[in-house]
């Protein structure tokens, strides 16, 4: 599981092509389409809290969770900036601990993959599925093993940004599972300080997702290729997940 602490700081900056609003957007007509209100909404793995804002601006009642500390301050300073005020815990999601269940929960930008295995991926739909309603939502999006292997692959990418110099080096496996370093070159008196992080993303097979979404006790998922209400194809990078919660 990720623990960005470094990162954290240049989160925003090296990820500003992310479409937030439009991804929000996305997920309202997701819901709307499942003909689900979204109630009381849950974050899952908010980071720093981009999509949680634009949410919140759209009127739905939601707030987030992080398991690392550093991303979680970023999306305070954010939200307070904006006025919006937004609930945020630090909790792990393979354990996380609510006051009380929600009608929706999201999980976004393939913060699934990070977990480390099928084992930990079934904790996290268990404990999803404790605290939600009869006939909630779970909203999450996965990498395919098609964008680790041909796109992530063992690509290296620089960004050369006003605050900071980032190398990142992907080293894709056989099995799909990819690792990833961050080296953060940071100027300080006319020189740059070095930091590393490293973490690693894992693939898992639809019929797997489904199977242990099932377990969890989801009783209906229906699965749509990324940011489209269309089936997923071979070359699909990125899948949406909505998972029903079993009615009573």
């Amino acid at each position: 599981m990720r623990s960005y602490s470094v990162f954290a700081q240049y989160y925003d900056e090296l990820t500003s092509n992310v479409a937030y609003a439009r991804q929000a957007d996305y997920l309202l007509d997701l819901l709307q389409r499942l003909g689900h209100s979204p109630g009381l909404t849950l974050d899952l793995a908010c980071g720093t809290g981009s999509l949680t804002l634009e949410l919140y601006r759209r009127g739905v009642d939601i707030y987030g969770i992080d398991g690392s500390v550093e991303m979680l301050s970023e999306a305070r300073t954010k939200c307070a900036e904006a006025g919006a005020d937004i609930l945020f815990l630090c909790q792990n999601m393979q354990s996380i601990d609510l006051y009380g269940t929600v009608d929706t929960v999201l999980c976004t930008l393939d913060s699934l993959n990070h977990l480390k295995n099928g084992e930990e991926l079934q904790r996290v739909f268990e404990r999803v599925s404790f605290f939600m309603n009869p006939g909630g939502y779970f909203l999450f999006d996965m990498n395919t093993l098609y964008k680790h292997q041909v796109i992530l692959g063992n690509e290296t990418y620089v960004y050369d940004t006003e605050h900071v110099y980032c190398v990142w080096q992907n080293r894709c496996h056989k099995d799909g599972k990819v690792d990833i370093q961050l080296d953060f070159f940071e100027p300080e008196n006319n020189l740059y300080v070095r930091s590393t992080e490293r973490f690693s993303e894992r693939a898992y097979p639809t019929e797997e997702v489904l199977d242990r979404l099932f377990k969890a006790g989801f009783d209906k998922v229906e699965v749509f290729d990324e940011l489209s209400f269309r089936p997923p194809t071979a070359h699909s990078q990125r899948l949406v997940y909505a998972a029903r919660k079993q009615e009573r």
